[in-house]
């Protein structure tokens, strides 16, 4: 089963930007069954930190649309990236500090602030740049 299912809700409406949002979740969900194979060739922490660098590497690009087109709404939209890679920086740090991880509240997370980010901050701005 998937850390997260792609949902309907995801959809921003523009057919490249779904697709790489489709490719950001896989990649989420491969990463997640490696980590829970048995003699898995990566640890949680790596699973995180790998989870953590794919999506900051795609706000890094999506930012630099933004900024090249002047885009109204970046600090906004900018601030919600932070938020989601704060977020996993603290569920790093929980596990580091505790060595517990909370698959449940990971996903849950994940899947609230893709739904929720997709269908408005990216929504808003595709249909702008498109």
């Amino acid at each position: 089963m998937p850390l997260i299912a792609w949902d309907d809700r995801f959809s921003v409406g523009v057919t490249a930007v779904d697709h790489e949002h489709r490719e950001l979740i896989g990649l989420v969900n491969e990463t997640h069954e490696r980590l829970k194979r048995p003699g898995a060739d990566i640890t949680v922490s790596n699973f995180l930190g790998e989870i953590y660098t794919r999506i900051s590497a795609h706000f890094a690009l999506e930012e630099k649309l933004m900024r090249a087109s002047r885009y109204e709404h970046f600090s906004e939209h900018k601030a919600d990236h932070e938020q989601l890679l704060d977020d996993i920086r603290d569920i790093m740090d929980d596990y580091e500090d505790r060595q517990v991880f909370d698959e449940e509240r990971f996903a849950q997370r994940l899947a609230t602030w893709f739904s929720d980010h997709f269908r408005t901050h990216d929504a808003r701005l595709h249909h702008k740049l498109g």
